[in-house]
């Protein structure tokens, strides 16, 4: 089966796809018959010039930006990437709420800066992260492995989501009364026509003064202009991995010493990179054997 990906993927898995051609999509200009497989990043599939496609690999859990039903009429399948990544991004969220909480990188500055002028570090307090409140927005695999790594922080935790259920990982409330009962909150949700802004400007004016909002999913959660707007006025405080337009970030975020920035680096360990190649090659090899695709995603 020939296969086209967007990139060369990392790990070893690669290497077993006999027939991989390595093409952005924005070289693809002319149909392209002879492609039955194909691997993207969560990226917009111009099912237009490639008449004889059989699967999309996504290299990602999430997949909001292919069109899932426009392949399904065509008979296209699309598969993801779930599991292998839920620890490296529950890791990544509790290294923002530390980071955040902590004031690590605004100490981090300023020794750089050299503005470090004592042996004690006077009115450079911040708040403790031990003891607080926790508050999980959608408590699936990457919220729950948040929740456990909240255990060893001793935090209260509680979630919220559509469905509540039996848990001992955390207690339930509805999203206002979470958002307003919390010391730090944070986004474990798919982007979808009704996550989409889900924290507006007034669900954001519910945190309380000095809550901290970390954000691992996607920036399209949360209304960025009222975030923007939250975090400039200095009454809360963020860690954000995510934003509205990729790979744009607000300008007025650069020069606030109250929000942690990161490019996107959710599932950015090698480990967990290597690992959703394997999902990738074993779903395309599947299909490619007339089998059923190994994680399949399902409207």
């Amino acid at each position: 089966m020939r296969v086209l990906s967007t990139r060369r993927y990392p790990g070893p898995a690669f290497d077993e796809l006999a027939d991989v051609e390595v093409c952005s999509l924005a070289e693809l200009t002319e149909p392209r018959p002879d492609v039955e497989g194909l691997i993207v990043a969560n990226e917009p599939v111009p099912l237009e010039l490639l008449p004889n496609l059989r699967i999309v690999a996504n290299f990602s859990v999430g997949y909001d930006r292919i069109d899932v039903a426009a392949c399904a009429a065509r008979g296209v399948v699309v598969t993801n990437t779930p599991g292998v990544l839920d620890a490296a991004t529950a890791d990544l969220a509790f290294a923002l709420l530390l980071a955040a909480r902590r004031r690590v990188v605004e100490g981090d500055r300023l020794v750089r800066r050299g503005d470090w002028g004592s042996s004690w570090a006077d009115g450079f307090v911040a708040e403790e992260v031990t003891g607080s409140t926790l508050g999980i927005v959608g408590l699936g695999r990457i919220g729950r492995a948040v929740a456990r790594r909240a255990q060893g922080f001793e935090l209260r935790v509680l979630y919220t989501q559509r469905t509540e259920i039996a848990t001992d990982l955390a207690e339930y409330r509805d999203l206002d009364t979470l958002l307003a009962e919390c010391d730090a909150v944070t986004l474990h949700v798919p982007l979808t026509p009704e996550t989409r802004g889900l924290l507006d400007a007034r669900r954001l004016s519910l945190l309380r003064d000095g809550a901290c909002l970390v954000n691992t999913a996607r920036g399209e959660i949360v209304d960025e202009d009222a975030l923007v707007a939250e975090l400039v006025s200095g009454r809360i405080r963020a860690g954000l991995d995510v934003f509205a337009h990729e790979p744009h970030v607000p300008r007025a975020l650069f020069e606030l010493e109250n929000v942690v920035l990161t490019p996107h680096l959710g599932s950015a360990t090698r480990q967990t990179r290597e690992a959703m190649t394997r999902i990738v090659v074993d779903n395309l090899l599947a299909v490619a054997r007339g089998e059923p695709p190994v994680t399949p995603v399902v409207l």
